[in-house]
């Protein structure tokens, strides 16, 4: 029917002739180093367009023009297990993007120092019977794969993803499951073995830690899967002889003290480096893997890889972000007869840093401001917009020490020469009235409002009028509140990731943070500030928190 796009073509087979044999030669990592000009012209690509492509990605399709999982590609398996092999029921894409059936021999072929594989291919049709051999073991493979995508991709923590990558292959593939990672200085670390024993899954944290360098020479299959080579089988036997490196010493130790006799090692491979290597183990299980595992493996490493990386991507914008973030808060002053505290919590699934800040600062006057505010946002460009607020904020109150006409003034510049959106704050004067003791004169724009916590343990709530946001775009005059704090009281600001719950709303959480709040009201401001974080924070609540808390003298 016109419009619809009836997929790649494929073209009719020929019958082979003298002479009218492909061939192209991969090296260990499955990338193409050669095609002769036969290959070349069957498949209808340019040396460029050939050389140096991972083979299968560029070439493997079945009858139906699909990309074929690595674990169901009969090529991959005798390339990977450096075994002899052939077959049909197989497509290669040619360049102008019609599908060429092959008839296929693989051999193993020397390139440089490695291994690599020679694969010659002539066009003939395609081997309906054989295509579809197999096919119950296929289902359970593509199963298997598309659970590991989906189990290892919802998390982006690194020890999580290979805890996870275990309950998926132990026991359904081996005994055991040795994971070996590289850090970013490319120190090596055995960070997992696990065996499944007894129904259920055992960490052999004495075989863990740091192992050797992987060098150049080594030729043993865990030293060629940190390179980045294919995977290979292996057992006890392979590192009988006499040891070409220290890794070989340590998988010596390995396969006695796991009493493994077969294992498939493949590389963890991440867009752009290798990051590791995994290891499957059979002990009890009697039955050795073969070069038909071998495909299976590389992608279940594969898959491991993408799941790596990016929760590795994901920690260094959390180190980045945090780093920012301490950055970007302010030091506490010093008060004379006042204790200051000052906490941030970042937010867990978000980029770990957002709009919640705090301030402190001595104003003109000698009384001092204390600041609590958040800006919508999750994101480093919130973090940016919370900074350039701050700092307004920081020279307005300097100029104009009235709360609600500072307050109101930073609405008045934020309209005209930002191009920030909402926020909410909390602003206030911290002053000292000599022998009455302190007092506490603020406003607020739209935020949660302060809790006043007497040393007896009563808690209130202090309000305003005309708590309106920041950046709605309308004129409005801010309430102004005072009150006389009590000796020895503690006086809490904070961010709405403390009190907020999606499910419950604000109302639960004020009333549990002012009960908490008044049980630690004995506890230095430290344990208050670490207690409300850990015992008030709603647990689907993933927001940054601040908290700013200020304790007056008691009576004297």
């Amino acid at each position: 029917m016109r419009g619809q796009d009836p997929g790649p073509a494929t073209l009719p087979g020929a019958a082979p002739v003298v002479g009218d044999l492909g061939g192209y030669v991969v090296d260990e990592t499955g990338r193409i180093v050669s095609v002769n000009d036969c290959g070349l012209a069957l498949l209808r690509l340019t040396p460029e367009a050939a050389v140096g492509h991972d083979h299968h990605e560029l070439l493997h399709r079945d009858p139906d023009g699909h990309v074929r999982p690595r674990a169901l590609c009969p090529i991959m398996d005798a390339v990977l297990s450096q075994a002899a092999g052939s077959g049909a029921g197989v497509c290669f894409l040619r360049g102008d993007g019609l599908l060429l059936p092959v008839h296929w021999t693989a051999t193993p072929y020397p390139v440089g120092n490695g291994a690599g594989t020679l694969v010659l291919f002539h066009p003939g049709p395609v081997d309906v019977s054989t295509a579809a051999q197999g096919t119950l073991q296929e289902f359970d493979r593509l199963a298997l794969l598309a659970e590991t995508t989906t189990s290892l991709t919802s998390t982006m923590n690194e020890e999580e993803t290979v805890d996870r990558l275990a309950r998926l292959v132990l026991p359904r593939l081996a005994d055991w499951m040795v994971v070996d990672l590289k850090a970013d200085s490319g120190d090596i670390r055995r960070s997992h073995v696990v065996e499944h024993q007894a129904g259920r899954l055992v960490r052999h944290t004495e075989l863990e830690g740091p192992i050797p360098a992987v060098t150049a020479q080594s030729r043993l299959p865990l030293s060629r899967a940190l390179r980045g080579s294919g995977a290979s089988l292996a057992g006890p036997e392979v590192y009988q002889g006499e040891p070409d490196s220290g890794i070989a010493v340590v998988q010596h130790e390995l396969f006695a003290a796991t009493r493994m006799h077969s294992a498939v090692i493949a590389p963890i491979r991440g867009p752009r480096e290798v990051l590791g290597a995994l290891t499957l183990g059979r002990g009890d299980n009697l039955v050795p893997f073969t070069g038909r595992d071998l495909a299976l493996l590389e992608d279940i490493a594969r898959r491991a890889g993408v799941a790596l990386s990016n929760a590795r991507l994901y920690q260094r914008q959390r180190r980045v972000s945090e780093t920012m973030q301490r950055h970007l808060l302010p030091r506490l002053p010093e008060v004379p007869g006042v204790e200051l505290h000052a906490s941030y919590l970042s937010a867990p699934d978000a980029s770990q840093v957002g709009g919640d800040w705090y301030d402190a600062f001595t104003l003109p006057d000698d009384t001092t401001g204390l600041v609590i505010g958040d800006v919508a946002g999750h994101d480093l460009e919130a973090a940016a917009r919370m900074a350039q607020l701050r700092n307004m904020l920081h020279a307005l109150a300097w100029s104009e020490p009235d709360p609600p006409s500072a307050v109101g003034r930073l609405d008045q510049v934020m309209a005209r020469t930002t191009d920030l959106s909402t926020a909410t704050l909390v602003l206030g004067r911290l002053a000292s009235t000599g022998q009455s003791g302190w007092t506490w004169e603020w406003t607020n724009a739209g935020h949660p409002p302060p809790l006043l916590i007497a040393a007896d343990g009563r808690a209130e709530y202090l309000h305003t009028t005309g708590s309106v946001l920041l950046g709605i775009g309308t004129s409005v005059t801010r309430g102004r509140g005072s009150v006389q704090l009590p000796p020895g009281s503690t006086l809490l600001l904070y961010t709405d990731g403390l009190i907020e719950s999606r499910a419950l709303g604000v109302e639960p959480g004020l009333a549990r943070l002012r009960r908490h709040a008044g049980a630690l009201a004995h506890h230095s401001l430290g344990v208050i500030c670490e207690r409300l974080l850990d015992e008030v924070r709603p647990p689907d609540n993933d927001d940054d928190v601040a908290l700013l808390a200020v304790r007056v003298p008691g009576a004297s």
